[in-house]
């Protein structure tokens, strides 16, 4: 006996639409966030099997921790294939709560893969991480900007005390003093936070054989390759390495018809910081990898810089892959692509 809930997911109010496979009864619930006990109404149900299937959404994390707590299996569904699929013309929450259960009972629903709680926790601190390195180096170009109006040469970077220490001995206006230090305050504190995180991130990387396989890639750092595994997740689902490129966002779109074949930018889809971070450990994998280092050269020259990084990004992304599904390291993947090299030309 399985209970199925449709729910049509908003930030302030849900629409839950259930049925009992035993008696196959259809019940209606509206749930007000703010003024009903959401919690109490699945609790009800626990003693059955029940899953909740909603279309995904970025209000949900706390109605998905919740039903987790209960031990509800949850559904995430791919929300432009559940309105691909609905053949209503009219529309309310009512009836996009059926239409999430009808797919569900059909075995028709398009669910999502969703990450574990721990790679959910450590994408979340990365993301953070991330927030807080663009918050100092807008502060850094405040400073710069007060040294600029003032005439003052100042070239060391901002990243030691010491250097901190001597911007701030500088003598400058009392208004221009006073900016100055407040903002190094601030950048003072944001870099105990980061440093804070990282010591997490280390802590979580040293003890996941995973990202210490993909660590021995040239220009494929810490953040990088966390981000890649809590990512991926469980990359046996990948059938094909073009499945990965697409999955991170790096397939470039394709618009062919007929004979012409025509290729634009990539679709830029799933997770952004991902992209940024191979971004970054390109530009380093370039100058510290031979393969990639003459395979950018060539693309540079045909496309220009930005595409081939973008290029180098994929292909790191696809190494990556492939060392973690084949659970090598980077010097036998490097054996065994000489070895295809080699088969190839002697057959």
């Amino acid at each position: 006996m399985t209970l199925y809930c449709g729910v049509d997911f908003h930030s302030r109010r849900q629409t839950v639409c259930y049925c009992n496979t035993e008696d196959g009864e259809v019940k209606i619930k509206d749930l007000h966030h703010y003024e009903d006990d959401v919690r109490s109404f699945y609790e009800q149900f626990k003693n059955e099997q029940v899953i909740v299937g909603y279309e995904t959404s970025g209000y949900a994390r706390w109605f998905e921790t919740m039903l987790f707590e209960l031990r509800i299996e949850v559904w995430v569904g791919d929300a432009a294939e559940i309105s691909r699929l609905g053949k209503r013309r009219q529309k309310n929450d009512r009836r996009d709560a059926e239409h999430i259960l009808d797919l569900m009972l059909k075995g028709e629903f398009p669910k999502l893969y969703r990450m574990s709680e721990k790679s959910q926790e450590i994408v979340r601190l990365l993301r953070h991480r991330q927030k807080l390195v663009k918050h100092s180096v807008m502060i850094k170009n405040s400073l710069r900007r007060i040294l600029i109006e003032t005439g003052l040469i100042f070239k060391a970077p901002l990243s030691s005390q010491k250097a901190k220490q001597k911007f701030r001995e500088l003598k400058l206006p009392l208004l221009l003093a006073n900016e100055r230090d407040r903002w190094l305050e601030l950048l003072i504190e944001i870099e105990k936070q980061i440093a804070g995180l990282e010591q997490k991130l280390k802590a979580e990387a040293q003890s996941d054989e995973r990202v210490q396989r993909l660590l021995t890639h040239p220009g494929v750092g810490l953040l990088t390759s966390l981000c890649i595994v809590h990512t991926l997740g469980d990359v046996r689902r990948f059938a094909t390495t073009r499945k990965v490129a697409a999955y991170a966002g790096l397939e470039p779109m394709e618009h062919s018809s007929g004979e012409k074949r025509r290729y634009g930018a990539i679709s830029k889809a799933g997770n952004r910081l991902l992209r940024f971070l191979l971004g970054e450990a390109a530009h380093i994998a370039t100058r510290t990898d031979d393969e990639l280092k003459q395979f950018f050269g060539r693309l540079k020259n045909k496309c220009g810089t930005a595409k081939a990084i973008v290029a180098i990004a994929r292909k790191l992304l696809i190494r990556c892959f492939i060392m973690l599904r084949d659970e090598i390291d980077y010097a036998e993947f490097r054996r065994r692509g000489i070895e295809a090299r080699f088969a190839r030309v002697y057959t």
